[in-house]
């Protein structure tokens, strides 16, 4: 696999404080990677790291597979935009202006990427309206817009919908959706609205504590928050006969335990299984979302 970010035992140590403790990353090209953690967790140090606004205490990352400490690391980082907290915009300006304000820095000379860029980001109306009169959401997509006018490979939004109101949201999934699918570009976001966040990510980092908890694949997380009832038993091998006899879906997790997927009558279950001398312990009915998935990572994590 592919990966636009990898990063190896990143560290990043304050004086009386480590944000970051050998932290590893991988984010696959053309992916939706949702880093998720709480507060203070290190999301916003990692990124202002890649980023360039500061400098790793110890181990390495690779941005489009060169190393932080290689000299091409800064023409890299053209290849990648950002909105870190919050829009990074001039608001006694005009929409358009701050985009032409971008283009120089830049040294980008097509004006007609201006108005395209405005379009795309749901801001084409807008543009010679001042900055200082828009809405939250409104100023949220113009940072995107002006993040996006180096035509990045690479797009990085921390908390991008912080503070939106429902349209407002609604509004930046779609966007964000249309850059990754439409454009191909990989997109890393940092928040802390899980809910919101299971509709977009194809790719998952969890991380605690400055360290990465656990990464996974949108279909592995579905794997395992998907709805089933957990069995204990004396035998999971008398249960994978009954089950299969019945033609239900299952896992054997191990010799007593098992995931059961499909719908089943449970009364008839337990008398197959007293048939083959299989005691059934117990049964409960698992049924996870992220936030809950998230909240016992990191709980097994404290109190392992």
């Amino acid at each position: 696999m592919e990966y636009i970010l990898e990063a190896n035992a990143l560290a990043k140590r304050y004086r009386n404080f480590s944000a970051l403790n050998g932290l590893t990353m991988h984010i696959p090209k053309g992916s939706i990677y949702g880093f998720v953690g709480r507060n203070g967790a290190g999301k916003t140090t990692l990124i202002r790291l890649i980023c360039g606004l500061q400098e790793p205490s110890g181990g390495e990352y690779k941005l489009c597979g060169v190393k932080n400490t290689d000299k091409k690391i800064i023409s890299c980082r053209k290849k990648m935009g950002a909105v870190v907290e919050s829009p990074a915009i001039y608001t006694e300006m005009t929409a358009e202006e701050n985009l032409r304000q971008q283009n120089y820095i830049l040294k980008a000379t097509n004006e007609g990427d201006i108005l395209e860029l405005l379009t795309l980001v749901g801001l084409g109306d807008a543009g010679k309206k001042k900055v200082k009169n828009f809405s939250l959401g409104m100023r949220q997509r113009l940072g995107i817009a002006i993040a996006l006018a180096g035509n990045p490979e690479f797009l990085v939004l921390d908390e991008p919908i912080n503070g939106l109101d429902p349209q407002g949201i609604i509004e930046m999934r779609e966007l964000i959706l249309k850059l990754n699918r439409e454009r191909g570009i990989t997109v890393l976001i940092s928040s802390h609205i899980l809910d919101e966040l299971s509709r977009l990510a194809t790719h998952y980092g969890f991380i605690d504590g400055g360290r990465m908890i656990k990464e996974m694949s949108a279909e592995e997380l579905e794997k395992r928050c998907r709805k089933c009832i957990c069995v204990d038993v004396s035998d999971t091998r008398p249960l994978a006969d009954v089950l299969d006899g019945m033609r239900a879906e299952y896992e054997i997790l191990d010799r007593t335990r098992a995931n059961i997927y499909s719908d089943i009558q449970v009364t008839l279950l337990v008398t197959e299984l007293l048939k083959k001398d299989c005691i059934v312990y117990g049964m409960r009915e698992h049924d996870e979302n992220l936030e809950s998935f998230y909240m016992n990572l990191v709980g097994g994590e404290q109190n392992g």
